[in-house]
């Protein structure tokens, strides 16, 4: 469910996963943070492209994998290694030494916003969708909160944590979400033409650029991860999260109290 190419001077990631959106089971999070470490030890590869098969990017965690967990007696501890694993891959990304281009087509929510967020650059097409709809569901967006946050700021997090609302790509673009806006046809090809640009600038000046970034000015980063992963199991274990992913799967509305 996950596809990787080698074009140096640029590797592609693929979700390839279409039929379900490229939604991400426990396999799919393990085989992505696995192909993030084989793209870094290949050494013809300078730049990665992420991007999703299909009409979307990615609609976040399989919730309805989720859904077979709960009531479980394993369940707090499944959901506490769910949860850890989706810290692992955003770490992963963010300390990659090499740069990262998401190239979005079609919708990007929940976790699959946190997979944009993770990466250092992003390249969308009009038909670009950026959302995270967690306390509709009962959930919690712990681990995109500290990514927004330390991409965008507080006021941004608020309104995409809160509102539940769906951004279009003209106002990712607007917003700085979005670095380069393209139609959807050439979405692959401009992404790919961007990394090849970058890729010829000297890898150690992007390596050092990147620590910068992600590891000095975003100190507190791995922190707010941890404990938005904390956050993110935390809901899980309650009734409000049962009743959503119980309903997510009957395909109805929630009932909250």
């Amino acid at each position: 469910m996950i596809t990787v190419k080698v074009h140096a001077p640029c590797g592609t990631i693929i979700l390839d996963r279409a039929a379900k959106c490229n939604a991400l089971d426990r396999q799919m999070v393990t085989d992505l943070t696995q192909a993030f470490d084989d793209l870094r030890q290949e050494r013809r590869v300078r730049v990665i492209l992420l991007t999703g098969a299909g009409p979307h990017f990615c609609a976040g965690v399989d919730l309805a994998q989720w859904q077979e967990t709960t009531g479980s007696r394993e369940a707090l501890q499944q959901y506490y290694e769910d949860s850890q694993a989706m810290r692992e891959l955003l770490e992963s990304m963010m300390l990659l030494p090499k740069p990262i281009i998401a190239a979005v087509d079609g919708a990007a929510v929940g976790m699959g916003f946190g997979l944009v967020m993770a990466s250092d650059l992003v390249v969308a097409s009009h038909r670009a969708t950026f959302s995270l709809p967690a306390p509709k569901r009962g959930l919690v967006s712990g681990l995109v909160a500290p990514l927004i946050v330390f991409r965008h700021g507080a006021s941004l997090a608020s309104r995409m944590l809160l509102s539940a609302e769906e951004l279009d790509a003209e106002e990712g673009y607007r917003l700085g979400i979005v670095h380069r806006l393209v139609p959807s046809d050439q979405i692959w090809v401009r992404s790919n033409s961007w990394g090849e640009k970058i890729a010829e600038s000297a890898a150690e000046s992007l390596q050092l650029s990147k620590k910068l970034l992600n590891e000095m000015i975003g100190e507190p980063l791995g922190t707010n991860l941890t404990s938005g992963a904390a956050a993110t199991a935390t809901a899980l274990t309650t009734e409000a999260a049962s009743e959503g992913l119980k309903a997510f799967t009957e395909k109805r509305e929630p009932k909250f109290p």
